[in-house]
């Protein structure tokens, strides 16, 4: 028993360690997905000709609380869009696939990684370079952490208001892919709650809750097809 205590005491003092020296390894390399699997069903009685099913993969940096992120791994993001048959403007969310930003450092199988996940909610109608609101949280990972640990619970999500940056540009027109860059300055970002006795280290050493100074740079490609284009959902 006293030797079972110790080395969970000695990997309880290793992930401290891990969070004090804080570091983002590079992410895996972004190579976008065009696999339409996670496309919505859209709503009874619209045109399919002019619903657009999006399928978007992003990486980029992140400075959170008073830590940078400098690569984060990909996430695809996947919704539709399209008309309502009242003419105003109908959007469903598909899914949201991101791999983990590992944190190195301290002994093998100690390893602490953000994994994104989708806040709930989204609108991704653009008004100029506005790119409309984006809710995600951070699942902080460990296996010294509950699997509940996060940053951006269901009730405080982290809200993004992405702007362009600089012009869209067309790689290809078939199929259609687009690559644009975004930023978000100004959102904040919440404690991370539910993670156990070392939450409370966790939050100092990340900086959290922080109210300024956070931003998210993105570097995206996205592509699409209409609904008359795509199985039947």
């Amino acid at each position: 028993m006293q030797t079972t205590t110790l080395r969970r005491g000695a990997a309880a003092l290793a992930l401290a360690a891990t969070l004090t020296g804080l570091a983002v390894a590079p992410a895996l390399a972004a190579t976008p997905s065009y696999d339409f699997g996670d496309c919505p069903a859209i709503p009874a009685g619209v045109d399919a000709t002019r619903w657009k099913c999006e399928v978007l993969t992003a990486t980029g940096s992140l400075h959170l609380g008073s830590r940078d992120v400098p690569e984060l791994a990909p996430m695809t993001i996947t919704h539709a869009e399209g008309p309502l048959p009242d003419s105003t403007k109908g959007q469903v969310w598909g899914a949201l696939r991101g791999g983990p930003t590992p944190v190195p450092g301290g002994p093998p199988g100690l390893g602490l990684a953000l994994q994104p996940e989708y806040g709930g909610r989204s609108d991704f109608y653009s008004v100029g370079d506005e790119m409309g609101l984006f809710t995600l949280r951070y699942r902080v990972v460990s296996p010294l952490l509950p699997p509940s640990c996060v940053i951006g619970g269901d009730d405080t999500p982290i809200e993004l208001r992405l702007k362009r940056v600089g012009s869209s540009e067309w790689v290809s027109k078939n199929p259609p892919v687009i690559k644009f860059a975004a930023t978000d300055t100004a959102f904040k970002v919440p404690a991370a709650t539910h993670c156990g006795p070392l939450g409370r280290l966790l939050n100092t050493r990340l900086g959290l809750p922080a109210q300024t100074g956070n931003t998210i740079t993105l570097s995206a490609v996205y592509t699409f097809k209409t609904y008359d284009q795509l199985p039947a959902r």
